[in-house]
């Protein structure tokens, strides 16, 4: 099993400490959190908080993703950096692309592309995307940035995007994972038929099991189920070696891990040491245990 470090909604400057304190303890990989904007006012809820209240990111600092993989990806050698999630159909679809390509060729192919849809409505509004129709959008954005970062001439002819035959240089050695984050049955269906994988967005433990066999019955109906595929997960079982094992009995490749809960009002008050010294807890005590 892999593990991912997971820590948003704190002092930027942290980030590459944090990225070389995670890579040295064991984990394979860090998320990358992902927001554009946030609005004065807003009828939106948040998904993954109980009662959908966003008000604890007002005044939060999130550098712009591919920027900050970027940065983290020059003071790290093997740590992969995995968005949690992209906002993908409120973006122009070539220019994530050759976003992701340039990261993945700088990082030497240690991107993985968490996508997902907005739950905002304002971030459409804001960079000018009809919301109604994002679900169709957002598949024609993962088809897009999968052909322009792969090798040679691309063409596309979809609802939303026409493209000529184009090609982008350069284009990272190996495809890039698209892993899909969401938990309704149209996310889970656009991972197994678009994607790479599927990335948990946390939330009730007890709906994980019935989104594991959700995603299990989909692979079996597409035909799929032998596929690899990565799943992607947050649970409390990852924080022991014997709850490590039920997850991998379960299909999960990877376990998202983090050390506090970021939904809070105000400023993380955490210091940097305090953070370090869980992350290499956590190494000593389940991931040299796990993959030993």
């Amino acid at each position: 099993m892999r593990f991912t470090f997971a820590e948003a909604m704190t002092d930027f400057t942290y980030y590459p400490a944090l990225a070389q304190a995670a890579e040295a303890s064991g984990f394979a990989g860090m998320t990358i959190p992902d927001s554009l904007a946030y609005p004065e006012e807003s009828d939106s809820t948040y998904p993954y908080t109980p009662d959908g209240r966003r008000e604890f990111l007002e005044d939060k600092d999130f550098i712009e993703t591919f920027i900050q993989i970027a940065a983290l990806g020059a003071v790290t050698t093997t740590l992969r950096f995995l968005p949690f999630v992209l906002k993908l159909p409120v973006r122009p679809p070539a220019l994530v692309a050759k976003q992701a390509a340039s990261v993945a060729c700088l990082t030497g192919n240690r991107l993985g592309l968490g996508v997902g849809t907005s739950p905002w409505r304002e971030d459409y509004e804001l960079m000018g995307v009809d919301y109604a129709r994002r679900g169709r959008r957002m598949n024609e954005c993962m088809d897009i940035v999968r052909g322009l970062t792969s090798p040679g001439y691309f063409e596309y002819h979809g609802e939303f995007y026409d493209i000529d035959r184009t090609k982008m240089s350069p284009t990272p050695t190996e495809p890039i994972p698209l892993l899909v984050g969401g938990h309704a049955d149209a996310a889970l269906k656009r991972a197994v038929t678009r994607g790479d994988g599927w990335m948990h967005g946390g939330g009730d433990p007890a709906e994980l099991d019935a989104l594991l066999d959700k995603l299990a019955a989909i692979r079996k109906a597409e035909g799929k189920e032998n596929d690899p595929f990565e799943i992607h997960v947050i649970s409390m079982d990852a924080y022991t070696v014997d709850g490590c094992k039920r997850l991998e009995d379960k299909g999960i490749t990877d376990a998202i891990v983090g050390f506090r809960l970021p939904y809070i009002m105000g400023t993380d008050t955490e210091p940097l040491e305090k953070k370090v010294a869980h992350i290499e807890w956590f190494g000593e005590n389940v991931i040299s245990k796990v993959n030993r």
